[in-house]
C-alpha cells in the first residue's frame, strides 16, 4: 500500500514549481527533464554546466533529504530487468512522440495554459492510472 504524505508532497510540489520558475526566469528554458537530459548527450550544445547541475540536483536530492531528516528515502524499483528496459524504452519513445515529458508538459506546459500540454498530461495520467490498476489488480 502506498503511504499518504500530503505535507511532503506539498513541499515537493512547491520546490518543483520554484525550480521551474527559476529555470525559466534565469535561463529562459522549460524544466522538461527529458529535454535537459537529452541535451547532455552528444552532439553538445551550449549550456552544459547548468543542465548538468540540474540533473545532479535531481540525483542528489534524496541523499540531501536523508542527511537533513535522518531517515532513509525509500523507493521500490522492480528487480525485473526486462520490465525495466521495456518501461524505459516506452517512456523514452513517449517523450519523443509527445515532444516532452511529464515535467515539461505537466508542470511547465499546464502553467502556460498550453492545450497541447493539457492533452499530453491527460494521456500521461490516464496511462498511469490504467497501468497501476492492471499491475495491482490483474497481475
Amino acid at each position: 500500500m502506498t503511504e499518504f504524505t500530503p505535507v511532503a508532497s506539498l513541499i515537493g510540489g512547491i520546490l518543483i514549481g520554484i525550480s521551474a520558475v527559476l529555470l525559466m526566469a534565469l535561463e529562459g528554458r522549460i524544466a522538461g527533464i527529458s529535454g535537459i537530459v537529452s541535451r547532455l548527450l552528444p552532439p553538445y550544445s551550449g549550456g552544459v554546466p547548468p543542465r548538468l547541475a540540474f540533473v545532479t540536483g535531481l540525483v542528489a536530492a534524496p541523499f540531501v533529504v536523508m542527511l537533513v531528516s535522518g531517515t532513509p528515502v525509500l523507493q521500490t524499483v522492480s528487480s525485473n530487468v526486462a520490465v525495466m528496459l521495456a518501461a524505459g524504452l516506452l517512456v523514452g519513445f513517449g517523450s519523443v512522440l509527445g515532444s516532452g515529458c511529464t515535467s515539461g508538459h505537466g508542470v511547465c506546459g499546464l502553467a502556460r495554459l498550453s492545450g497541447r500540454s493539457l492533452a499530453a498530461t491527460a494521456t500521461f495520467m490516464a496511462t498511469a492510472i490504467a497501468t497501476v490498476f492492471v499491475i495491482r489488480h490483474m497481475l
